[in-house]
């Protein structure tokens, strides 16, 4: 009896599901582990990819393989698949409509494998796409039309590679608005198109890694990664030793230029560097709780200009950076702190810079935050009081007090005795007896610190 004919006779939904998950087991691959959605035939020795897929799996993992090149519709059986990885296999050929009715795929790693070039038809069709990971092969050319219709790309991996050239100017705001991620470091280009490059979308920009190429030393070169290196981007900042370039394109002559810049002081952007235009010293006093506007106006007259703004106590703040709700930064350059405190007092230095024309202008202006004047006035008027209450106390305490002579006779005090207190009734500190006062007053003591001693020989403790 078949399997659908064994489920239509038990009716019941447990038996129904048991008979789905009968149906799932038999098109596993025997090489395959599957477990719900998941596929894995990781290290299965398969030099091609099976063919009993089954169609609701959305991870499928085949690295570690011998898959050598992906064919026509390979994964057409699979619509609902958003996972693929290929690592460490054979692979050098994708063919036209590989990923054919596989649109919904948002991770793709390809990564460790034989590809050589990257045509633009590779990637067709997969606009849900989110990583593409092809780092550790053996890529020199990436095609121009690689990455179009890749609308919804975060992240892209070329690391490790042979790529001399790559078409920066196919990625713009309107085609790749979510991408922040573009690893080029380790490969073999040694000239940036620079007049691309700054067309890049400011979040590419930020993510693109460039370290560990054979760029030559020249002032475009360093035109590039000086005004990135302003902005204080991280792909620069955790990989300042791995950025070199070679003098006259010499490999033996290879030098680490953001930290050793003397090839570049006759570049106009290094000139700007060295002779900063910086305003006269500006000084704002406020109170603290009040909004204070710090401008930025300098000499640079250009309407395309950029700001950056640095303090001991903020760092550096940019339009991309501000993470606190009462700092802006508004297009002009102004800077706006709407509560100010006391520790916001400093220097505060806001660069000017002018991209197009390599000139660079800083503002200085120093802030001092005061406490608000009734609460100083208060301050002072108590510690003042203070003062004046401990003098008269002193002075009491100097004149008034009865002398201490020989033709002064005083009286003995009667003897008042001190009646037995019962613990149980009272809270003290003190254990309780009958003692003479006379006698008290003869063994004084500080009460927690040494214990008094009576003439029955008895000790007075402190109750815990």
């Amino acid at each position: 009896m078949s399997t659908n004919m064994t489920c239509g006779l038990y009716p019941g939904l447990f038996l129904l599901l048991l008979c789905l998950l009968h149906d799932s087991e038999e098109t596993c691959p025997s090489m395959c582990l599957c477990i719900s959605d998941t596929a894995s035939c990781s290290s299965g020795g398969l030099s091609r990819l099976p063919l009993s897929l089954p169609s609701f799996f959305v991870t499928l993992d085949l690295s570690h393989n011998h898959l050598s090149w992906l064919g026509p519709g390979s994964f057409q059986r699979m619509p609902r698949l958003e996972n693929l990885r290929l690592a460490h296999n054979q692979i050098s050929t994708v063919s036209h409509d590989a990923f054919r009715n596989a649109s919904g795929l948002r991770h793709l790693d390809l990564s460790s494998n034989k590809l050589r070039m990257i045509e633009q038809h590779y990637f067709q069709g997969l606009w849900r796409l989110e990583e593409l990971l092809l780092f550790n092969n053996r890529i020199a050319q990436v095609e121009a039309g690689t990455l179009n219709g890749l609308s919804s790309l975060k992240k892209a991996y070329f690391s490790f590679n042979q790529i001399t050239h790559f078409p920066f100017f196919s990625i713009q705001d309107h085609s790749h608005p979510f991408l922040t991620m573009l690893d080029l470091s380790s490969n073999r280009m040694s000239h940036l198109p620079w007049e691309d490059m700054k067309t890049l979308p400011g979040l590419v920009q930020r993510g693109l890694y460039l370290h560990n190429n054979s760029l030559i030393c020249d002032c475009s070169m360093y035109s590039v990664f000086w005004h990135w290196n302003l902005r204080g981007y991280d792909s620069l900042r955790d990989f300042t030793d791995e950025l070199t370039c070679f003098i006259y394109g010499e490999p033996r002559a290879a030098i680490r230029f953001l930290r050793y810049n003397r090839f570049f002081h006759n570049c106009t952007v290094e000139k700007a560097v060295l002779q900063p235009v910086t305003v006269l010293l500006s000084n704002v006093l406020v109170s603290e709780g009040e909004r204070v506007r710090l401008d930025c106006q300098t000499s640079l007259n250009s309407t395309d200009l950029s700001f950056t703004w640095f303090s001991h106590s903020k760092g550096y703040i940019t339009q991309s950076s501000i993470n606190d709700t009462l700092i802006s930064l508004f297009p002009n350059g102004t800077l706006e702190i709407e509560e100010t405190k006391v520790n916001d007092s400093g220097l505060y230095v806001c660069t000017a810079v002018d991209i197009k024309q390599a000139l660079n202008a800083t503002r200085e202006v120093n802030v001092t935050v005061l406490l608000p004047a009734a609460e100083s006035f208060n301050t002072g008027y108590t510690t003042l009081l203070g003062c004046v209450v401990t003098l008269v106390l002193i002075s009491m305490y100097l004149f008034l007090t009865p002398c201490r002579c020989n033709g002064c006779k005083q009286s003995n005090p009667a003897v008042i005795p001190i009646a037995t207190c019962d613990p149980s009734t009272l809270s003290s500190v003190f254990s309780c007896t009958t003692r003479d006062q006379s006698k008290i007053h003869t063994n004084k003591h500080v009460v927690f610190t040494e214990p008094m001693m009576m003439e029955e020989g008895t000790e007075w403790t402190s109750e815990s």
